[in-house]
């Protein structure tokens, strides 16, 4: 094992950020001064997010490339402009799984396995939670990490490089980190189990309560108007949809519009208020195609992703994003936040629920992820008049169109 570096906060974000572009957008790497510039300031999957100018990105790459963990190399093509290259994970001797922790850990500074996990999907895929620390615990018998002290409230203990101080940051001081992989301790099945009894068991109170919520939430129905008129009756589906009532606000909007739920008790609720319109039992990761059209002209994910675990996330929005149509929208609202929050009652009734809360940023780049575009969130703060305790994040993309079908 060679000798550790010692990098400063400078040198790790832009070893971290050259590390991640080699593997997340190999055409364009290596990467020029200002794609580094960018990479190193991006405003998601980084913490702290930071405003270093070209010149300071330039100073630090060069200062790597005398401690031979950067090349500087010419174009081979076009213009002859130079190109900064990592020789870090070769140094190190990396493995693939302990190259996509360093990088994350890196850019993000100390975080629990759960929370690597998620963030590394795009770097390697881990099975689970314990691959995540079986490489950790590898990592630390050669140096590379260790395990810090569990602080007051966090749920998992957190890891960090050992190549340098980690960058302060001023809101992780303060804020625990949070697993949101807690969720599937007992194993997906179990879990979803718990969801369909949670569900079943609520479905009638739940739709005497919120089945009319719509009239109440004006930012909620101009998205809604602006899905149908999107869809201009084309086909369009809900995945957990509950009571129906979203999907109802749809059909008469003009669309139309389909509803599917894990849970059975839910469907029956929603059959019978809304006897006019489609609900089929399913599971919102088996979507499959429209029988009437090519693909769905708008897919919502309506608070139906909360139960989920982070690194089912982006398996999840890919499953909702496959059979969208060219142009079509893929469309999730859920709560925002860093947060596991379980519910053993609701409306009174005994349930065994844990709702996951997601930040903005990392929704946005699990839909990126999925090869969506033209990404539009929301944050709506909580209507107290209504009981609501927490933000609200609505995400809006389209499917691209397949090369040579834009316009002429």
């Amino acid at each position: 094992m060679p000798d550790l570096p010692v990098l400063d906060a400078e040198e790790q974000r832009v070893l971290g950020s050259l590390l991640e572009k080699e593997r997340t957008v190999p055409a364009s790497y290596p990467l020029t001064l200002s794609s580094l510039r960018s990479a190193c300031n991006q405003s998601s999957s980084r913490d702290p997010v930071v405003e270093y100018d070209e010149q300071a990105v330039e100073q630090v790459a060069r200062r790597l490339k005398d401690r031979g963990l950067v090349r500087i190399v010419w174009s081979d093509s076009g213009r002859r402009t130079l190109k900064y290259h990592q020789v870090l994970a070769e140094s190190l001797e990396l493995a693939e799984d302990e190259r996509a922790l360093v990088t994350v850990l890196l850019l993000r500074g100390p975080q629990a396995p759960g929370e690597l996990r998620s963030r590394t999907e795009r770097l390697h895929a881990f099975a689970d939670r314990e691959a995540v620390e079986e490489t950790l615990r590898r990592m630390a018998g050669r140096g590379l990490v260790a395990e810090l002290p569990r602080r007051g409230g966090d749920r998992d203990s957190r890891w960090m490089h050992l190549l340098g101080d980690p960058p302060e940051s001023a809101p992780a001081a303060a804020a625990p980190a949070v697993d949101r992989d807690v969720v599937l301790a007992e194993g997906g099945p179990a879990r979803d189990a718990r969801v369909r009894s949670s569900y079943d068991a609520v479905a009638a109170v739940y739709a005497d309560n919120l089945v009319n919520e719509v009239s109440g939430l004006p930012f909620e129905r101009w998205l809604l108007d602006r899905v149908a008129a999107h869809a201009d009756g084309g086909p369009v589906v809900e995945v957990g949809c509950g009571p129906g009532h979203i999907t109802a606000y749809l059909a008469d909007a003009g669309a139309d519009a389909t509803g599917i739920d894990l849970s059975p008790g839910m469907i029956e609720q929603a059959r019978s208020r809304f006897p006019e319109g489609t609900y089929e039992v399913g599971d919102l990761r088996r979507l499959m195609r429209p029988v009437t059209a090519t693909g769905w002209s708008a897919v919502l994910g309506w608070y139906s992703l909360i139960h989920l675990a982070g690194s089912e996330l982006p398996d999840a929005v890919a499953a909702l994003a496959r059979p969208l149509a060219a142009d079509g929208w893929l469309v999730l609202a859920m709560h925002a936040g860093s947060l596991v929050r379980h519910n053993d009652e609701w409306f009174d009734v005994p349930i065994d629920l844990d709702f996951v809360y997601h930040e903005a940023a990392d929704v946005v780049a699990v839909v990126e992820a999925a090869g969506l575009v033209d990404v539009e969130w929301y944050l709506r703060g909580p209507m107290t008049h209504r009981g609501e305790t927490t933000n609200r994040l609505y995400v809006v993309a389209h499917k691209p169109a397949p090369a040579g079908q834009g316009e002429v």
